[in-house]
Formats: C-alpha cells, structure tokens, sequence
C-alpha cells in the first residue's frame, strides 16, 4: 500500500467520509482516492461494523484519520473513550459540545499530550431552526452553535464541527487558535441532500475553515477521483 505524502498542498484540507458498510469498501475507497484526499472519516456505521481496523486501513495509506464517533455520555465515559482513540493514534476525534462542560474538560484532559485533535459538534448540519426548536434548543441555529462552540472553548477544547454558514461568525469570536472543520460542503450545482446549512468549498474556505469534509459529491461522481482533484483545486485557488 501507498503511504506517499498528499502530491497537492490542498488534499491535506480535504476530508472524505468512509460511509460504507464494510472494511473491503473503505479499502476500496481508499485506493481511489488517496492520491487526491489527505484525511479520511471514519464514521459510526464504519466504526461499528469493523472496529479499529478501518482507523488502520486509512493509518496504512499514510493519510489522517477522521474518527467520527460524536461522544455525548457522562464525563468518565468520553474521557476513557478519548484515551482509547489516543492509543488508537485517531488524528481527529468528534464529541458532542451538547455533553456538557464537565465531559469536554475531561474529553481535554484525556487528549492533553497526544497527537489527538478533539473536535466539539456544535449543531448538525442537518439540522435547521425548526429542527432545533422541536428537541427544545433555543435557536436560532447560528446563535446556538455559537454558544455551544464558546462552551466547549472555555472548557479547553479547541477543534469545532459548524456548517459552512456559522464559520465566519466563530473565527472571529475564537480566533486562529480555533480549528474549524465544516461539513455541508457543495460544489456549485451539487444537490443539498439531507443537509441544510451548506456553501461551496471557495466559500468555506473564505469563511475560515480549516478542514472541509465533502462525501457525495465526490463519491457519487461518475469520475470520482476528478471531483476530488476540481475541490482541492477550488480550495487552493480560495487559500491562495
């Protein structure tokens, strides 16, 4: 298997997310689109079915893992789960801001001197106001992601999941120190899907972001490692 480094400095800000059923799939995945994708995300579905060898399958193509398992328990429970993910060697690893300020500091404490990247979800992006309103969160969704994202920031967690649309807003209440990793992401053109708060890759990338995850529009391309390419190469041209 490959291990060689990103050919392209815009793959290393691309995510693409393993939602598949099987390890023999995501190592399918992998194949096609290591030369273009520079992290690759493991998700519950993934996770669930094949455990630690899909963070191995992505860990052998010399790419960053994503792990995606959205921790929302009681504070012991996200710390232990976070020192796993450590021993694991998970590049990133998403848990719930929603869990409250006491699991983030221990989510903090047990990723404290690791190569582990913690990144708090602050609201889903498919979800809107109503949405919001109908589980009894106050919204609007741009002011419940900020507050979420403060709480987690106060709490010593650093990384953030916001759709496209609430980026710009917690760059400038977080500052650089902030990793902003946004979800929701289209090319111009491409359908929404399930997702409500969305923008293109140039618009995320000018609102702040750090990291875009893009999985449909590349994966149900007719020439997927071509979609792939035509983002990082938006993504570039948005950095400059």
């Amino acid at each position: 298997m490959s291990s060689q480094a990103c050919v392209r400095q815009g793959c290393v800000r691309l995510a693409f997310p393993l939602d598949v059923e099987t390890l023999q799939q995501a190592q399918d995945s992998l194949a096609l689109l290591h030369e273009q994708v520079g992290v690759f995300k493991v998700g519950l579905e993934l996770f669930t079915a094949e455990g630690p060898a899909a963070v191995r399958a992505v860990q052998a193509r010399g790419r960053k893992c994503f792990l995606d398992l959205k921790l929302h328990d009681i504070p012991a429970t996200v710390a232990r789960s976070v020192e796993a993910a450590c021993k694991l060697g998970a590049d990133y690893l998403t848990v719930h801001a929603a869990a409250g300020e006491q699991a983030l500091r221990e989510a903090a404490r047990a990723a404290q001197g690791s190569s582990l990247r913690l990144l708090a979800v602050t609201v889903l992006t498919s979800m809107d106001d109503a949405a919001l309103a109908a589980i009894g969160l106050q919204g609007p969704a741009a002011h419940a992601v900020e507050r979420l994202a403060e709480l987690a920031f106060s709490a010593g967690v650093e990384g953030f999941v916001c759709s496209p649309v609430e980026c710009a807003a917690l760059r400038r209440r977080l500052g650089p120190a902030a990793f902003l990793v946004t979800p929701g992401v289209r090319p111009a053109g491409a359908a929404a899907g399930d997702q409500r708060r969305i923008a293109t890759p140039a618009a995320a990338i000018a609102a702040g972001a750090d990291l875009l995850v893009v999985g449909r529009p590349i994966r149900d391309a007719a020439n997927p490692r071509a979609a792939a390419a035509a983002i990082v190469t938006e993504i570039e041209q948005a950095a400059g």
